[in-house]
């Protein structure tokens, strides 16, 4: 898109690499919205299909900008070039909204809902799941593949047309293929809206705050039904953590209207709000590395346009094609941490996924580090002793150790917000995840604002692109120190502990001992 943009649309190559960053942020973003509506009100497979004929529209109307002439600049032929009329730059950006709108629907859901094709009560399933994270990501990274390899080849060789038409007809044959298969998938249900829950949890606790209540003196309320009060939801054990919020479900007044969410909210309730909470500071500790990543689709391609991409006497690889060394990598890696590096450390450490979660996105962070300084020493190299001399295969250490740490982060933090997700949140939860890939795009854009007219020239050679990566580098550093200092304190949300009382005064548990016998536990609560 960036290319599009400088040669079809001749905008400036900083002006329109911020336009893409802000463009992606946009699309990542707007995966909250996608999110909110699939768990409250349309579900996960539905928001998927509808999303993506927004989507699929949005494809349509940029492939008729390439095509279409009036809704182009003439070809440039002199300098300076004839810029975009307001008409042909609000066209193309109506196209760019809706693909972004589109991605905000997909994204959040797709993995979710791939999950939830597996039953977590079967223990082999619930293996089965853990694998499906890793080929999903590994599929994503074959679709790249293609795109940065085929689709370039065939945009260079016949036109933004074809390079923006096929892509185009595979978004509408992929959609009907998922359709196809309707009958087949399992299905979650809208458990109603997650915010409006976190609210009452906010006014119920602060309301009785100020009325002076203290947690601890008296039980705290949940519902009798075997599932919760959020519809759909299985019930969740109470922790410790923020006490101040199990205000909300402090039971006042024995004759209060239980059924007053804003008033007395359940434990559920509660401990689902706890939930998002904790997720956050591992969330906004990971970002740094989306800031990293949006680099792979602006800058990187900036150093290949100058520098020798010759392969062969007649072959000149695409500089839209750079990233192909990212995508390989994780092709590579995906199977070979699946099959070999999981079971080789599952033995060891006795964790059914080798490592955990937070561990993998740890060395996922770290390696990021390295890959943005062996960006840095290569451009200082290309730039001062070889510039449009040095070959672009100088650019595969720092797109492999990016794509390195993208395997490990990225499948690290899809298995640990899906993990820590509630019934009711879990493409939220998602969404949460691929949000920071939307607020690091913005935050490289306004790095790239701040620093442009010193280090970021329209020609690379004139500019210091290698301390625009110097900078990327002691942010993922510092990142690295606080994402350790954050996950050493996290503290999930299966802790249980605290007491909760139920709407009844006495239930019985009958439960099979290993004679095949019955024995009974009673469980105590008490009266509301």
């Amino acid at each position: 898109m960036v290319a599009y943009l400088v040669k079809e649309m001749h905008q400036p190559f900083p002006e329109a690499a911020t336009h893409v960053t802000d463009w992606i942020g946009a699309a990542y973003v707007l995966t909250l919205l996608g999110a909110f509506l699939a768990d409250a009100y349309l579900g996960r497979f539905r928001t998927i299909i509808v999303f993506s004929c927004i989507y699929a529209v949005g494809m349509v109307l940029l492939t008729l900008s390439a095509t279409i002439d009036s809704l182009r600049p003439p070809q440039c032929t002199k300098t300076p070039c004839t810029p975009a009329s307001s008409g042909q730059t609000a066209f193309l950006y109506c196209a760019l909204a809706l693909i972004a709108v589109g991605t905000g629907g997909i994204k959040p859901c797709v993995s979710s809902f791939g999950a939830d094709q597996f039953d977590e009560s079967d223990e082999n399933e619930a293996q089965k799941k853990y694998a499906f994270f890793n080929w999903f990501f590994f599929a994503i990274n074959m679709g790249a593949l293609l795109g940065i390899t085929v689709l370039v080849y065939v945009q260079t060789e016949f036109g933004y047309t074809w390079g923006f038409g096929v892509p185009t007809a595979l978004m509408i044959v992929s959609v009907l293929i998922l359709y196809a298969g309707f009958v087949k998938y399992r299905y979650q249900k809208p458990t109603g809206s997650a915010f409006t829950r976190f609210a009452q949890v906010i006014v119920a606790s602060l309301k009785n705050h100020f009325r002076g209540v203290e947690v601890g003196k008296t039980d705290l309320y949940e519902v009798k039904t075997q599932e919760s009060d959020i519809p759909r939801a299985r019930k969740l054990s109470h922790t410790k953590q923020y006490r101040f919020l199990d205000k909300a479900a402090v039971i006042t007044d024995q004759d209060c209207n239980t059924k007053n969410r804003w008033r007395l909210c359940t434990v559920t309730q509660v401990e689902e709000f706890k939930s998002f909470i904790r997720i956050l500071p591992i969330w906004a500790s990971t970002i740094a590395l989306a800031i990293s990543f949006s680099q792979l689709s602006t800058f990187f391609i900036g150093q290949a346009i100058v520098m020798d991409r010759k392969l062969g006497p007649r072959f000149v690889i695409p500089p839209g094609s750079t990233p192909v060394f990212s995508a390989i990598n994780a092709l590579i890696l995906v199977p070979i941490y699946e099959r070999l590096v999981v079971p080789f450390l599952r033995a060891r450490t006795g964790h059914p996924r080798g490592i955990t979660s937070l561990q993998r996105m740890g060395i996922g962070l770290f390696v990021s580090i390295f890959a943005m300084l062996s960006a840095a020493l290569i451009e200082r190299k290309r730039r001062e002793g070889y510039p449009g001399q040095l070959s672009v295969f100088w650019l595969f250490p720092q797109c492999f150790l990016i794509g390195t740490a993208e395997v490990f982060t990225y499948v690290g933090q899809l298995e640990f917000f899906y993990d820590e997700a509630t019934d009711g949140t879990r493409s939220m939860s998602g969404a949460l995840f691929l949000s920071e890939i939307g607020i690091g795009s913005w935050m490289s854009t306004a790095i790239v604002k701040v620093v442009e007219k010193e280090w970021l020239k329209e020609d690379l050679n004139d500019g210091r692109l290698d301390y625009f990566y110097w900078l990327l580098t002691g942010i993922n550093a510092v990142n690295f120190v606080v994402f350790l200092w954050v996950a050493r304190r996290y503290k999930g949300r299966k802790g249980g502990g605290g007491s909760v009382g139920d709407e009844y005064a006495a239930v019985e548990l009958v439960e099979k001992d290993e004679d095949g016998g019955e024995s009974k536990v009673e469980f105590r609560s008490v009266v509301v």
